[in-house]
């Protein structure tokens, strides 16, 4: 087939035309207004790319466009979505085509509030480095992958599943279509508020996604009490997992530090002892789930394991640190929801709890932006000597709630956290600029964060290299 992705900057969206290129399909793509790491990263990907929508950009013979989610790209009015559709070409999206193109491979599907990316990747730098051509979709970068998604000629395929929903006129979530043989399942937090309002609109489609598992199948999940609670709506065979003594596979012993080690239990009280370049609890958390799964299913070995956790380097915007030479350390979190925000500031201050902590926040999603959330604000800084938090972005404003630049920043100074509210890249440079030394400083977003990954580092190594 000839494929077009209409929004290929798109994190799954690029994953997923990586994965239809390695199984043999005719690949381009378009996009508009990109930011990096996806914009760098969509450049290399070997494919043709343009960055304007354009009828010119759809070639001949075009099978299916595949319409990316965002706001930005217009919809349906979209002039290639309005050129493709004269032509009689299929319109569909990428969940729709994963579900289509892999409903005959073994399935797994990882899904949670947050840890999916990071579990997904994790798992399939495992199983690649153990000499298995597993197959993969993942929803962010890693460098320890070459790319986000590949095909793979085992029957296996690791799918990065999202619970956020298929598209424009289509409420499903993206899981829902994915054909799910085995499930790991990280967490269960209320998120996306614009479109799950209520807790229990939110825990619906996850219900949904255990129903879909059939009997021999496996579901890892986190030993939590909402996912117990939804636990009986599945005929798999489930593993629990934690960080603390559990009826499953837990941690213990572990020794934070630059190279953190800890041991993992089994259910049958076999401990092995592994390590990682990974910062934080939370992943650690993620590490016991991936490993509970892949010695659950027989996948790897103990050796395999602790080889491939040991050489994993995570995720980008995961806690990278973005500076080569700066006794501050400049390092990049991804906060999309509170929990991903609070355990980003909780990694840092666990391995770095003497130095003052900096967090540059940007409040892109719809969950951060909405006046239902402001009570996030009364507690994710806690701990945090100064925030800078830069305005909301204005897209799709008219669709929810939205909070001022001017109410967050009371929000955040009535939780009595000193705050800051620079408008521009320059301002919060200017603010960084006359700092002791002995800080830590956290880019905080989902968004572009007017640019500052980007030009921020030099900069620092300059001034405190």
């Amino acid at each position: 087939m000839r494929i077009h992705f209409t929004g290929i900057a798109g994190a799954g969206m690029s994953a997923v035309a990586l994965m239809m290129r390695d199984a043999g399909h005719e690949v381009s793509g378009s996009d508009e207004d990109v930011f990096p790491p996806m914009s760098t990263y969509v450049a290399g990907l070997g494919f043709p790319v343009t960055y304007h929508f354009d009828v010119a950009n759809l070639p001949n013979g075009l099978d299916v466009l595949v319409l990316g989610t965002s706001a930005k790209l217009g919809g349906d009015d979209n002039v290639e979505v309005a050129a493709a559709r004269a032509r009689g070409v299929r319109i569909t999206t990428f969940a729709e085509l994963v579900g289509e193109q892999t409903a005959h491979r073994e399935n797994i599907v990882v899904a949670g509030s947050f840890g999916k990316s990071t579990c997904t990747a994790l798992m399939a730098h495992i199983l690649r480095e153990a000499g298995h051509d597993s197959g993969w979709m993942i929803g962010a970068i890693s460098p320890s992958l070459p790319a986000t998604g590949h095909w793979g000629t085992r029957h296996e395929i690791v799918l990065e599943g999202d619970e956020y929903i298929v598209g424009n006129g289509d409420t499903r979530s993206k899981f829902a279509l994915y054909h799910p043989r085995h499930l790991l399942l990280t967490s269960l937090i209320h998120d996306h508020v614009n479109v799950f309002p209520t807790f229990h609109d939110y825990e619906a489609p996850f219900i949904a996604l255990m129903h879909d598992l059939p009997k021999g199948g496996l579901m890892v999940a986190r030993d939590h009490s909402a996912v117990h609670k939804i636990a009986a709506e599945t005929d798999a065979h489930v593993v629990w997992y934690d960080t603390v003594p559990c009826d499953g596979w837990f941690s213990e012993d572990v020794a934070y530090g630059e190279t953190t080690s800890f041991k993992l239990v089994r259910p049958d009280g076999e401990r092995i002892a592994l390590t990682t370049t990974l910062l934080g609890a939370h992943n650690i958390e993620n590490i016991v789930g991936v490993s509970a799964f892949l010695l659950e299913r027989h996948l790897v070995s103990e050796a395999d394991l602790a080889q491939g956790l040991a050489s994993f380097e995570g995720i980008r915007r995961r806690l990278d640190r973005l500076t080569k030479t700066s006794k501050v350390p400049l390092i990049e979190g991804f906060g999309s929801s509170y929990e991903k925000a609070r355990s980003a500031i909780d990694a840092l201050q666990l391995h770095y709890p003497e130095r003052p902590l900096i967090v540059v926040f940007e409040p892109h999603t719809f969950s951060w932006r909405s006046k239902d959330a402001l009570a996030w604000y009364d507690t994710v800084f806690a701990g945090v000597s100064r925030v800078l938090l830069i305005p909301p972005p204005g897209h799709g404003a008219q669709t929810h709630h939205q909070s001022t630049h001017a109410e967050i920043l009371e929000r955040v100074y009535q939780a009595g956290v000193p705050v800051e509210g620079p408008t521009s890249a320059d301002a919060v440079i200017g603010s960084l600029s006359h700092l002791k030394g002995d800080e830590i400083v956290l880019l905080l977003s989902s968004g572009p964060l007017l640019g500052l990954p980007d030009r921020l580092p030099a900069v620092m190594d300059r001034l405190y290299g």
